[in-house]
């Protein structure tokens, strides 16, 4: 089993979406872009949001235990994936790649 890189690449924000559905929250998201995190192998890693980490897990752990070519080639580097939490006022896009480095 591989430990698997995972990027913050993009933080979007809907303010129309959030002032017409959302009811106030003081605290939404800590993601900052261009975070890394190292998951050891498939387990979430410390301080990663555990509502996105319910959303990508099963591509880190494909990725970890030597899946690729996810979605019959769908990205340029077979090892990797982008994958987005599902907040539909805050999605946080995630890029997810395989590291050569064994998961300890």
């Amino acid at each position: 089993m591989k430990k698997v890189k995972i990027t913050v690449m993009r933080k979007a924000q809907y303010d129309d979406l959030i002032a017409e559905y959302e009811n106030p929250i003081e605290h939404a998201c800590d993601m900052e872009e261009d975070t890394v995190y190292i998951a050891n192998g498939w387990q979430r890693p410390e301080n990663f949001c555990e509502s996105a980490w319910e959303i990508i897990s099963p591509f880190v752990m494909t990725l970890a235990h030597g899946g690729e070519n996810l979605y019959d080639g769908w990205m340029k580097n077979k090892k990797s994936a982008m994958i987005s939490c599902n907040d539909g006022f805050r999605p946080v896009s995630f890029y997810i790649e395989a590291l050569e480095e064994d998961a300890e």
